[in-house]
């Protein structure tokens, strides 16, 4: 088999589109999910606005025996493989099952599964606590459940590393498809919005406190005060291009053409951050140069240091204004480990359709940055190779290029 790996199916569950196609069409729309947390009463937080799933019923999507024993980010997790797996008409007799593995990412664990049962102990006591637990809130679940309900035997895997995961996990499967392995069901979903789940993102100091939706989150403005959190992700059928044309998949969106991950040094080493090394990786290992590259899904943090650090990264990659950058990741808040999946899916489909989404809220980007930010209307123009960038806390940084689909 080649080494090429190709997309054939895409999934999106994200605020503000449940599917790809109206995700897509929120991001060009700049139609916004983000808007006061319902889920609980958010008034003793200092951060009240979140990126919600507001459409989703977990009954309509599932089974009636699987909802007791997951948690909400899996019920995402478990829908979204649903439609891509349909996307790429992949049954379960498509191919063996060990020739079909699953790699996902996850961020938070089971977060309200997993504290409605510690409710339950302080409460009313060990036997009243769900024999799920033991699995409902660990990481690796969502791939565990995906295989499971799938009959998806192969080589699989779950990655942690915060919002740099669901990047991480793309580029595993491409190199378990290198291996050998025919076809691989990858990306990341998060959701944590229980008040324990939203006292945990708020306790990094990196969540903007406006409590104005259009305002609250503005990577690389003048304005920006932190990120909004969100949930949700995506999740794509990754296969062999040979074994895909085999068995006549009917679309390939593009190609996972290179990844990389980097590591960033120890505060006060003094030496360089290693998102640009990420991408400098990612694009050698794609075939690509930087003048080949026709826009950076950027990773967007919202935090003004931290978006000097990732304008540097591009900027030294590219040079100033040299490429357009978008994110938007501001219509649906950061999403952890699917932040980084659902800018793959709108990667593809800026090749699709040859446009770029607009970056929602931000306007003003400081001239020392010397980025060529999409921001207003999207943007039309010729797209045939993307960078895409992820960064995770305490270091983790992620690079993933795609391509246009050859013959």
């Amino acid at each position: 088999m080649s080494a090429r790996t190709v997309v054939t199916g895409v999934a999106v569950a994200a605020p503000g589109g449940l599917g790809a196609e109206e995700y897509w069409k929120s991001a060009l729309t700049g139609n916004s999910g983000i808007s006061e947390l319902t889920r609980f009463d958010t008034t003793a937080f200092p951060s009240r606005l979140a990126g919600q799933i507001l459409d989703f019923e977990a009954k309509d999507h599932l089974p009636s025996r699987l909802l007791p024993q997951t948690d909400v980010s899996t019920r995402y997790a478990l829908a979204a493989a649903d439609w891509a797996l349909a996307d790429a008409a992949v049954t379960l007799d498509t191919l063996p099952d060990y020739e079909m593995g699953v790699v996902t990412a996850n961020a938070l664990g089971g977060f309200d599964f997993t504290h409605q049962e510690f409710q339950k102990l302080w409460a009313q006591g060990p036997e009243f606590v769900s024999v799920y637990e033991s699995f409902a809130w660990f990481y690796a679940v969502n791939t565990g459940q995906i295989s499971i309900r799938n009959a998806m035997r192969g080589p699989s895997a779950a990655l942690v590393a915060e919002q740099a995961g669901g990047l991480d996990a793309i580029g595993h499967a491409r190199r378990t498809i290198a291996s050998g392995t025919r076809l691989v069901l990858s990306g990341g979903v998060d959701s944590a919005f229980d008040p324990w789940g939203w006292a945990s993102q708020l306790a990094g100091g990196l969540v903007s406190t406006s409590d104005d939706p259009a305002r609250a989150y503005l990577p690389f403005d003048v304005h920006a005060r932190g990120h909004v959190p969100g949930e949700g992700g995506a999740i794509l059928i990754v296969e062999d291009a040979s074994s895909a044309a085999e068995r006549g998949a009917p679309k390939v969106y593009g190609e996972i053409a290179g990844y990389a991950a980097t590591f960033d040094p120890a505060p006060g080493s003094g030496r360089p951050p290693g998102l640009r090394r990420a991408a400098e990786l990612a694009l050698a290992q794609a075939g690509v140069t930087p003048a080949d590259v026709d826009v950076v899904y950027a990773d967007a943090a919202g935090v003004p240091e931290l978006d000097r650090i990732e304008a540097e990264a591009i900027t030294g990659v590219f040079g100033p204004r040299a490429v357009p950058v978008t994110a938007p990741k501001t219509l649906t808040g950061r999403m952890y480990s699917g932040g980084g999946p659902v800018d793959v899916v709108a990667a593809l489909m800026s090749i699709r359709d040859q446009v770029v989404p607009g970056t929602a809220g931000t306007t003003e980007v400081p001239e020392e940055y010397g980025l060529d930010l999409v921001f207003g209307e999207p943007r039309e123009l010729p797209v045939t190779t993307v960078l895409v960038l992820a960064r995770g806390r305490w270091g983790f940084n992620s690079a993933l290029v795609v391509t246009a689909p050859t013959p």
